[in-house]
């Protein structure tokens, strides 16, 4: 296999299938290099990212990483928008546990604003709290489109007039 490798006979297209190589060339492997292996491979996908940050640390345990290759593993198993926003904090993050818990947060902002989007588009908020179908503005059902932005008040369109949460 090494002679395979170094002869560039052999394609691997991903560090799975190096992993099984190795492990159908050499024999099982030792319950780190295991440890070693899943850590390396284990990606958050569609999970949240409290739920990789879980199988993370369960993975982690075992596998002799810790510090700063610990944080690389961390990072490369992360969607790679979360990863982005983090590495561009204004304060640099230096610790797994920093990581762990600004991913955990920065993760379900995202998905808190996903999923208001989606009722956005379905529905529109009014002022009070209340949802309407689309089309429905704030005065007896005339038409209307209302859009909200994180942090602020409720703004719409009526007539060309913005009004803020209490309708003014």
């Amino acid at each position: 296999m090494l002679d395979e490798l170094a002869k560039r006979e052999s394609e691997v297209e991903s560090v799975e299938q190096l992993f099984t190589k190795i492990r159908n060339n050499f024999g099982e492997t030792s319950e780190e290099e295991r440890k070693i292996e899943q850590l390396r491979t284990i990606e958050q996908g569609g999970r949240t990212c409290d739920e990789y940050m879980q199988e993370f640390k369960k993975v982690t345990r075992g596998s002799g990483y810790e510090g700063k290759p610990l944080i690389k593993e961390f990072k490369r198993g992360l969607n790679g928008s979360i990863r982005r926003k983090l590495a561009e904090a204004e304060e640099p993050l230096t610790t797994i546990g920093e990581w762990q818990e600004k991913a955990v947060r920065l993760d379900k902002n995202q998905r808190q604003s996903k999923m208001e989007e989606k009722m956005l588009e379905r529905n529109v908020v009014c002022p009070g709290g209340n949802a309407q179908p689309r089309g429905r503005g704030l005065y007896g059902g005339r038409e209307g489109q209302i859009t909200w932005r994180m942090g602020e008040e409720y703004r719409g369109r009526r007539g060309g007039n913005t009004f803020n949460r209490e309708g003014t």
